[in-house]
């Protein structure tokens, strides 16, 4: 039998033992003798079926029993209920696998592993709010958010498969909310920092044969500064996906694809179409399918030179920040940036991230404006006839 769910009220009787006390208002239909509060009741394969339906309203409760019917017809009275949770969630993630890239999958696989521990031998059908909760309280206060976040997406994800295959009624942990996921303090090196970085890079420590591995790690951080691509998205960059003559690159994240599984195409910086001009005369013999980046990171290089010059430890992805920042002070709009970062959210993600950036760049600009005709030097002419004809 599925676990009983209780009403919203305290139940008692005389003998002060806990019992509801429930008396037949219709077909299927109880109400409860002390709080009012209606309850379904059905059966089916020699199992009964008891549900609070939430409500003292007649006609609210008369409609949610007949939803609680169609739940119980659609369970599965067979074996297949009794499955313990591990195999129902393993078979939830074969079934979304095929849909997912692998980074995706493998994180859903390293979620069930931390939820797995709190249902351990239980069938999925003796998984209730009760077990939910219990995860809640002495799981997720040792977690960050964002594992939080992605272990309850994946406890949902296995128990409303669970519910489409009529294993169970309802999913228990629908009702639990994520813990507020704040966003870090972004680390963006300033323009002198990452100039300071590329030279020290480059040089390396002075030697021909260490100068010589130290320059591809150099070309890639300024791949990534110039272009503001993930670090996968430039290691996988061809040259057949790059148009000198119409100045923009074409980012299709190589075998695995971009995160949100859509190519886009990036106008060329300056700096970017400089930097390329001279890896393309320096590659040499290549063909299309040939890979722009030479190494597929530059972690060490970068830790080192970081630690020598006494800078913040910047990552990677810290360059694609510095890309955006830079664009920021240089007056694009957060949907225009948004689109060349590969967003799909119109700018919302970008304005999270990057909105105080352009709060102090609105700030710094607007300082510059004065109504005072000693500073203000711009002369306009016929300003009778512009102001006459507003």
């Amino acid at each position: 039998m599925f676990p009983d769910m209780t009403s919203d009220h305290p139940e008692s009787n005389q003998t002060g033992t806990s019992k509801t006390i429930l008396h037949r208002v219709g077909e299927n239909l109880y109400r409860h003798e002390t709080t009012g509060g209606y309850y379904g009741l059905v059966k089916r394969g020699g199992k009964q079926f008891r549900r609070s339906l939430r409500t003292k309203d007649r006609k609210l409760a008369e409609r949610r029993l007949a939803d609680l019917r169609v739940k119980v017809e659609n369970l599965t009275i067979t074996a297949d209920s009794y499955l313990p949770f591990e195999a129902v969630a393993t078979r939830w993630l074969e079934t979304v696998r095929h849909r997912v890239k692998a980074s995706t999958a493998c994180r859903i696989q390293t979620a069930l592993k931390g939820i797995a521990p709190f249902f351990q031998g239980k069938s999925i059908r003796h998984v209730g709010r009760k077990e939910c909760d219990e995860w809640q309280v002495k799981r997720g206060p040792g977690i960050a958010p964002q594992t939080f976040a992605h272990e309850l997406a994946a406890l949902n994800g296995v128990m409303n498969y669970a519910v489409e295959r009529g294993f169970i009624l309802s999913n228990p942990a629908a009702g639990i909310k994520r813990r507020p996921i704040r966003t870090a303090k972004l680390t963006v090196p300033s323009l002198g920092q990452f100039q300071q970085l590329v030279t020290a890079i480059r040089v390396s420590d002075g030697r021909s044969d260490s100068q010589a591995k130290a320059k591809p790690g150099a070309d890639l951080l300024e791949l990534l500064a110039y272009s503001g691509m993930r670090l996968r998205e430039a290691t996988s960059l061809l040259w057949k996906h790059v148009d000198l003559d119409a100045e923009s690159i074409r980012v299709c994240g190589g075998e695995f694809g971009t995160k949100n599984g859509e190519e886009r195409t990036v106008p060329m910086t300056a700096a970017l179409k400089e930097l390329l001009v001279r890896l393309h005369r320096e590659a040499g013999e290549r063909t299309p399918d040939t890979l722009v980046a030479r190494v597929k990171d530059c972690k060490t290089a970068l830790g080192k030179c970081c630690q020598r010059l006494g800078f913040p430890h910047f990552t990677h992805h810290d360059f694609r920040h510095f890309f955006a920042t830079t664009c920021i002070e240089a007056g694009v709009d957060i949907p225009t940036i948004s689109r060349w970062l590969g967003h799909k959210d119109g700018g919302a993600l970008a304005m999270r991230v990057y909105g105080h950036l352009r709060d102090e760049h609105s700030r710094a600009a607007i300082r510059k404006v004065s109504f005072n005709p000693a500073v203000n030097v711009v002369a306009f002419e016929n300003t009778q006839a512009v102001a006459g004809g507003e």
